[in-house]
């Protein structure tokens, strides 16, 4: 699904997935926003299941990245204000957002900045302050398809998870490296000079200074899902995050930071509930 996101810059076009099911505006409203070099696509099973359950779905890719235009956005709450912007475009007044990683930051700032228009909150695979090591910060400038293999590692607590997204035996190792190195390919034309949409994200995340501030604006239930084995937001770093937004903690014991490839059916079962619950409230 294609839509004109109104932007500072203008009218933007971006894209969502509605997980196979055409998007109606009348339905309970779930926007799933990824995180940092990746796309849409690692939403595909929770998607299509809430589109064929009584949702309208929005797993949106992110200006720059894989079907939205560019521009990349200059930080977090721009990128909040562009989700806030994508649900005007779309005709919903009212959703839960749910966010992974550095698209759990982008769903925390749109939550707290409109809470009237967030009915739910998830952030998975999160953390915070959500700092980037200097090495890999690097790394990711000057040999990003080093850092690349690099995250790959430490996303996964497995070398071949089973079962696993899109189904049992994948190589979760190899389907990661492939999407962020066609998603580093394809946001070169919508970075600045000198920079690449890899270390743009992670910039991102390690910038981000207002979570705890958002959360004590977040009016909406909100819930945390963490992989026991993550090495890139581990679960020790959520517990003044969870304070402060009152949050329910769910922990995947097994799933490193990349859940739903890794834990696809625990990470299922972890956003129904989410959801369910919040939406009966």
């Amino acid at each position: 699904m294609k839509l004109q996101v109104n932007t500072p810059q203008g009218p933007q076009p971006a894209y969502a997935y509605t997980g196979g099911k055409p998007f109606d505006p009348t339905l309970p409203c779930v926007v799933m926003v990824h995180g940092a070099l990746n796309d849409h696509s690692v939403w595909t099973l929770a998607a299509r299941w809430f589109a064929h359950h009584g949702f309208g779905v929005l797993a949106v890719d992110q200006p720059g990245h894989g079907r939205s235009d560019g521009p990349v956005l200059p930080s977090v709450e721009a990128l909040a204000d562009w989700v806030l912007a994508l649900l005007d475009a779309a005709d919903v007044q009212r959703a839960a957002l749910v966010g992974h990683s550095m698209g759990s930051l982008i769903a925390l700032e749109a939550a707290a900045s409109a809470p009237e228009r967030a009915s739910a909150l998830v952030m998975v695979g999160t953390a915070y302050p959500m700092k980037v090591s200097d090495a890999l910060l690097a790394t990711a400038l000057n040999t990003p398809l080093a850092a690349i293999d690099m995250v790959n590692t430490f996303s996964l607590s497995t070398i071949a998870a089973k079962p696993s997204y899109p189904g049992p035996g994948a190589w979760l190792h190899g389907g990661g490296r492939a999407l962020m190195r066609r998603l580093l390919q394809q946001g070169a034309a919508h970075v600045p000079a000198g920079s690449n949409l890899f270390h743009h994200d992670f910039r991102l995340c390690d910038a981000y200074a207002n979570g705890l501030q958002a959360a004590a604006a977040v009016s909406c239930p909100a819930t945390l899902v963490l992989g026991g084995r993550d090495q890139m937001t581990p679960p020790k770093a959520t517990r003044d995050l969870a304070q402060a937004l009152k949050a329910k903690v769910l922990t995947l014991p097994t799933a490193g930071h990349a859940l739903m490839q890794e834990a696809p059916e625990g990470m299922l079962g972890a956003l129904r509930g989410a959801l369910k619950d919040a939406l009966a409230t």
